[in-house]
C-alpha cells in the first residue's frame, strides 16, 4: 500500500508560479516503476486529471487546460512527483492530488487507471 503526501500549496496571483509536491512512501511500493498523476478538484466540479508522467518519466501527458503552463516531473531518488504551475490563472483554483498510477504504466489520460489519493493540497490563485 502506498501514502501520498502532497505539500507546496498556498495563495498565488494570477500570473504567478507555484510547485507542488507528492512524496510517496510504502514498504512494499517501488515508486519508480509507476506512472503518476496530478489531479485538482474545484469546488462543485468533478475531479479533473491534469497531469501525468509515464514510470520512466520519458512519457508525460497534459490536459488541454494547463497543455504549455503546467510541467510534471519526477525524482526517484527522492519518491517524488512535482507539478510546476505557471503563468496561473483563477479558473486553477483548486484542491490538487497525487495518485498512483500503473506499473510500469505509460502516460496514460485516463482516469481509471488512477487510485490510492493523497489528501490534496489548496492552491487559490487570486485575480
Amino acid at each position: 500500500q502506498v501514502q501520498l503526501v502532497e505539500s507546496g500549496g498556498g495563495l498565488v496571483q494570477a500570473g504567478g508560479s507555484l510547485r507542488i509536491s507528492c512524496a510517496a512512501s510504502g514498504r512494499t511500493f517501488t515508486f519508480s516503476t509507476y506512472s503518476m498523476g496530478w489531479f485538482r478538484q474545484a469546488p462543485g466540479k468533478e475531479r479533473e486529471l491534469v497531469a501525468v508522467i509515464s514510470w520512466s518519466g520519458g512519457g508525460t501527458y497534459y490536459a488541454d487546460s494547463v497543455k504549455g503552463r503546467f510541467t510534471i516531473s519526477r525524482d526517484n531518488a527522492k519518491n517524488t512527483v512535482y507539478l510546476q504551475m505557471n503563468s496561473l490563472k483563477p479558473e486553477d483554483t483548486a484542491v490538487y492530488y497525487c495518485a498512483q498510477g500503473q506499473k510500469y504504466g505509460r502516460a496514460s489520460g485516463s482516469r481509471a487507471d488512477f487510485g490510492s489519493w493523497g489528501q490534496g493540497t489548496q492552491v487559490t490563485v487570486s485575480s
